[in-house]
């Protein structure tokens, strides 16, 4: 993996609940040039840290099941701050229960290309 400059410096709270899956994907975002502001792993520790955070980053990487629990308040939230967010999932885009159709699904396992042009929408709007 190699630098990608159009997403150089793009700053991201990554919500995730497996601690490998969270290092494996910090260090995706890393390698292309993105900083990963804060890390949560569950759905409290997220919502803790949404109003630290909404100032500091320009978009939320959020796994749709943390530990049998939904994100869904933790995307509230961030949407709430005006924060733009993607979902992760192992289950596919019928994983959200059609809760929020115009948001990004990202199939996990991440693959570069996929995960970078979700971060290019997430940055263009």
């Amino acid at each position: 993996m190699t630098m990608y400059e159009p997403l150089r410096g793009l700053r991201l709270f990554v919500v995730e609940d497996e601690a490998l899956v969270a290092m494996l994907l910090e260090q995706m975002l890393e390698d292309l040039g993105c900083e990963v502001v804060s890390l949560a792993g569950t759905v409290g520790q997220a919502l803790d840290q949404v109003e630290r955070v909404a100032q500091k980053v320009d978009a939320a990487i959020l796994d749709v099941n943390l530990g049998g629990e939904r994100v869904y308040p933790v995307a509230e939230a961030l949407a709430a701050h005006d924060v733009p967010f993607l979902f992760a999932t192992g289950y596919g885009p019928s994983g959200l229960e059609d809760r929020y159709p115009e948001h990004m699904v990202l199939s996990k396992p991440y693959v570069e290309a996929t995960l970078v042009n979700a971060l290019l929408h997430v940055r263009t709007g």
